[in-house]
C-alpha cells in the first residue's frame, strides 16, 4: 500500500491538481490505445488502478480539503476514508447497474477511457467556474462516475485476460 510508503503528502493537492493527474494517466491510457505500443513497461492496468486511487483523493480532498504543507495523517486513517469512498462508489454503481442492466459490459474498452477523459473534461469546467454549476451534478458526482468506469475497465481487461 502506498499509503505507507508515502505516508499522505497527496493532502497538499488542490482538486485541479489531481485532476490534471488523473487526466494524465487516462490521456496516456488512449494513446497507447490509439498507437498500439508503448515505451514504458506500465501498462494501461496500472493507469486504471492509478485513475481509482486518485479518483478516491479527490473525494477525500473534497471533504477535507488541501493543506498547505504535509499534515500527517495515519495511514489507518487514510485507509478508512479510502474504503468509505470506495464503499459509496460501490453503491452508486450498483444501483445503476440495476438501472442500465450492465450495459457497460458490451462498451469497447476505447470507449470507457474516452467516457473517462470526457468526466475529467467536466470537471475542469467545474472547477474553471469555481465549483459552481447551474443544472448539473458536481465536481464529486463525476469522480464517482470516473472511479466507476475504471473499475469498469480493470474488470473488462481481467476478463480478456483470463
Amino acid at each position: 500500500m502506498k499509503l505507507k510508503d508515502y505516508g499522505t503528502a497527496w493532502r497538499i493537492l488542490r482538486i485541479p491538481s489531481i485532476t490534471d493527474q488523473v487526466y494524465i494517466k487516462a490521456q496516456r491510457i488512449r494513446s497507447i490505445d490509439t498507437k498500439g505500443a508503448q515505451k514504458i513497461d506500465e501498462g494501461i492496468r496500472t493507469e486504471f488502478i492509478g485513475i481509482v486511487n486518485y479518483s478516491v483523493i479527490a473525494l477525500i480532498q473534497l471533504e477535507l480539503g488541501a493543506v498547505d504543507t504535509h499534515e500527517n495523517m495515519l495511514p489507518e486513517e487514510g485507509g478508512k476514508l479510502y474504503d468509505k469512498y470506495i464503499q459509496v462508489a460501490r453503491e452508486l454503481m450498483l444501483n445503476k447497474n440495476h438501472d442500465y442492466g450492465e450495459a457497460w459490459r458490451n462498451m469497447r474498452l476505447g470507449s470507457l477511457t474516452d467516457i473517462i477523459l470526457m468526466k475529467l473534461m467536466r470537471v475542469k469546467q467545474i472547477e474553471d467556474n469555481q465549483g459552481k454549476t447551474f443544472i448539473s451534478e458536481g465536481i464529486d458526482a463525476n469522480y464517482y462516475d470516473i472511479i466507476n468506469y475504471a473499475i469498469f475497465a480493470l474488470i473488462k481487461l481481467d476478463y480478456e485476460n483470463s
